[in-house]
């Protein structure tokens, strides 16, 4: 087929993007609701070589190829999207907050990027009302140790959730380190513009506040819960 016949079909630089060998999972990732960073070479490099095409091409399913100011690419569905996308848990957007907060924190630099998820629990329960905190695990909390027990592994299912979205790295096979992305900053759109970001970065998390679903936090998510239940259940073996 010539490129003239080819053109009349569709761009020819759409063409070469779609035929390119990194498209059909690439596509897939970003559907799903993954955020594209640098950390991942070739399909950043890919999306910045044919981004202009690329947005008209998602425009047809009512979806918004975006590149954030930090750099990483994602998908913002529009609410006649034709993608299926489910909404982040009010505890998964908390922790999302929590991983902006530390993303912007002098301990990043000092750990070299590096937290455990006791660090992540920790800081949670210092910024967080804890009592709110375990109602969005059970109504009916107590403040025993059961309900806080089952918060942390509400919290480890949230961030795996969250890794799936490529906003953390695991290290390796320790599940229990992790690095946060540029991709944090999902949850902290309101802050980039401000004198101290990190202040008010903590301010949101102490207000409790949501961002809300136009600003794309609506990701196309579709990990159950049951699912990511499975998935804690076998890194706890690996731990072991």
């Amino acid at each position: 087929m010539s490129s003239t016949t080819i053109d009349k079909i569709m761009p020819a630089k759409l063409a070469t993007a779609l035929a390119n060998t990194l498209f059909p999972a690439l596509d897939s990732q970003l559907r799903a609701g993954r955020h594209i960073g640098v950390e991942e070479l070739e399909n950043h490099a890919y999306l910045m070589d044919f981004q202009d095409v690329l947005e008209e091409f998602y425009a047809r399913y009512n979806v918004e190829l975006i590149r954030a100011p930090e750099g990483f690419f994602y998908l913002r569905p529009r609410s006649t999207t034709l993608i299926p996308r489910s909404v982040l848990s009010e505890l998964d957007m908390m922790v999302g907050k929590i991983l902006c907060y530390l993303y912007l924190s002098p301990e990043r630099l000092a750990q070299e990027g590096i937290f455990t998820q006791q660090e992540l629990y920790e800081e949670l329960l210092s910024l967080a009302d804890e009592n709110k905190l375990l109602k969005l695990v059970n109504q009916r909390s107590t403040g025993s140790d059961l309900d806080r027990q089952k918060l942390q592994e509400k919290v480890r299912t949230s961030l795996n959730r969250l890794r799936r979205l490529g906003m953390v790295y695991f290290m390796g096979n320790d599940s229990s380190k992790f690095r946060i992305t540029e991709a944090a900053f999902r949850f902290g759109a309101d802050v980039r513009s401000g004198d101290d970001a990190r202040e008010a970065q903590l301010r949101m998390i102490r207000d409790g506040e949501a961002l809300p679903l136009d600003s794309g936090l609506s990701l196309n998510d579709e990990v159950e819960e049951g699912e990511g239940a499975q998935d804690n259940a076998a890194e706890r073996g690996e731990e072991e």
